[in-house]
């Protein structure tokens, strides 16, 4: 009697340990539907969550609305904003928001905010270049006027990417939280080792299906053991970890406008800038060196030995978007006709060493790359083993960002484009700050101001075409730069996590990432 006492007793113990076990199992896959935890790349963790000195500019924002926003395909559609005008001059757009907009405290989102948020981005002097803007006002608490000194094309693509800021919170510690209308909200913050975000419940849009996200930050080798363990729903990785097998997790490549290439300094040797700084290159500054490594260059196996493949040759600045010329894409890995262009240029192998000469300068120079860049100096080091087969020495080197910034008008360097607006193209106007090549043309000169006074973004479109190619000069014929090749984002993501339908990320690093909110698990 006693032993059968005993026996219901294990069984019921046993059956309540079971129940116990189900319970807990089925809470915890109840958590993973609710919550994630993740690795979106550098930056996330880092508190600088403000949106007037620069936040959100490179990839997408989930703590503030603008207003307005990008769908997948680039196309602006209204945020806080519903619609807004532009006068006949170019110079005044007005915008008219939503009524129903609150930010994650509750307080209500105005125009007052909006413009509070643009007068102080223009005086934070970041990256987002508002010195046009000569006023802005609130009317009533739903619209707003801007007025600029001069027509400005881009200056609605700038209000799809500059969050707007609460006046009533925005204070010495205002990154750190990043109090904005996006979908989520800072709870806790670790500087430089995690974030936590947690659903902002008076968001405007679509609610996501998760509560809370944690984002980590990590170093390449960490994110990926974690991932290997099960430790992480979401791990960015560079390429050389992308070939791995992780159960339970599926590898997405995602795409980007973000491109690696490197400026090639269009003047000869001898110049200086006001601070002492050699400007100029004998061997860039010859276009037939530049034709021949734009077309001699084969930038899929470049691609296969630096980073084992991952990534899309790029042959232009930007692809892509809408303000981007039609089909950049030209034959490269022309070695024979790379070799005859160099010939007739003068550029010849006189004694036996490998490397042309002409007039007594030898066919080198040096390529820059910034020492924390892995990537791109493994992509110098194997198109300098590339270029060796036209006679042409590329000689890869990593510095620091002083010896760069000291030397990068007289030797390319290996950088990044990524951008969502044109604006970027400015820096090819004769004289710019960021003109890297010393480019000076006065027809692109005069396609540029044509793009930046035109009354809409959509007519600017033409003359940022023609500035780039117009079939007989600009950037693309006057080969600039060398373009390499069009980084992807590479995420591990758990299986049965659904991040929908992205678009092209501004760039492949930091936070590549769109439409957190619509992002599900597959029940």
């Amino acid at each position: 009697m006693k032993r059968n006492a005993v026996k219901v007793f294990l069984m019921v113990l046993l059956a309540a340990f079971c129940f116990t076990s189900m319970t807990l199992a089925t809470s915890f896959a109840e958590e993973a539907k609710t919550s994630l935890v993740a690795f979106v790349g550098t930056g996330m963790c880092a508190g600088n969550y403000d949106p007037c000195t620069g936040w959100g500019m490179y990839g997408y924002n989930i703590f503030h609305s603008a207003l307005y926003r990008l769908d997948k395909d680039q196309s602006p559609i209204p945020d806080v904003a519903v619609s807004y005008e532009v006068s006949e001059d170019g110079m005044t757009y007005t915008y008219h928001l939503r009524d129903d907009v609150r930010f994650a405290d509750g307080e209500p989102l105005t125009a007052s905010d909006v413009v509070f948020t643009y007068l102080t981005a223009k005086e934070s002097g970041s990256s987002v270049d508002l010195t046009v803007l000569e006023s802005a006002e609130a009317p009533d608490d739903t619209t707003v006027v801007f007025k600029l000194s001069k027509p400005y094309s881009v200056f609605f693509q700038y209000g799809t990417q500059l969050g707007i800021v609460p006046e009533h919170a925005y204070g010495d510690n205002y990154a750190e939280t990043g109090l904005g209308s996006g979908p989520f909200k800072v709870i806790q913050l670790d500087i430089d080792q995690q974030v936590i975000v947690e659903r902002n419940e008076y968001y405007h849009g679509t609610p996501s299906q998760f509560d809370r996200i944690t984002f980590l930050n990590l170093d390449p080798e960490t994110a990926l053991s974690m991932a290997q363990s099960g430790q992480l729903d979401m791990a960015y990785v560079d390429p050389e970890y992308s070939e791995v097998e992780i159960p339970g997790m599926h590898m997405v490549e995602l795409s980007s406008v973000d491109k690696y290439g490197f400026n090639m300094p269009m003047v000869p040797s001898g110049g200086e800038t006001t601070d002492g700084n050699p400007v100029g290159n004998d061997v860039t500054s010859d276009f037939a060196v530049r034709k021949a490594l734009n077309i001699g260059i084969d930038r899929e196996t470049i691609i296969r030995n630096a980073l084992n493949g991952h990534g899309v040759p790029a042959y232009a600045r930007v692809t892509g978007l809408p303000w981007c010329i039609e089909n950049p894409e030209f034959e490269d890995n022309q070695k024979e006709e790379a070799c005859r262009i160099l010939e007739d240029a003068g550029w010849i192998d006189t004694d036996g060493d490998g490397i042309r000469e002409k007039d007594g300068v030898k066919a080198e120079f040096s390529l820059m790359c910034f020492s924390n860049a892995a990537d791109r100096y493994k992509l110098a080091v194997a198109l300098s083993e590339d270029a060796k087969e036209l006679g042409i020495q590329v000689n890869a080197e990593s510095q620091s960002r002083d010896v760069t910034s000291a030397m990068r008008l007289a030797q390319p360097l290996m950088g990044a484009s990524g951008s969502y607006t044109p604006a970027e193209l400015t820096r090819y106007k004769s004289g710019a700050s960021g003109n890297l090549s010393s480019y000076s043309n006065p027809v692109v000169d005069d396609y540029i101001d044509q793009a930046l006074a035109a009354k809409t973004y959509q007519d600017a479109n033409e003359f940022w075409h023609k500035m780039q190619s117009d079939g007989v000069t600009g950037i693309n014929e006057d080969i600039t730069d060398i373009w390499i090749i069009r980084m992807p984002a590479n995420f591990y993501i758990a299986d049965g996590l659904d991040i929908g339908d992205s678009f092209c990320f501004a760039s492949h690093h930091g936070m590549p990432l769109s439409d957190v909110e619509m992002w599900t698990y597959a029940s």
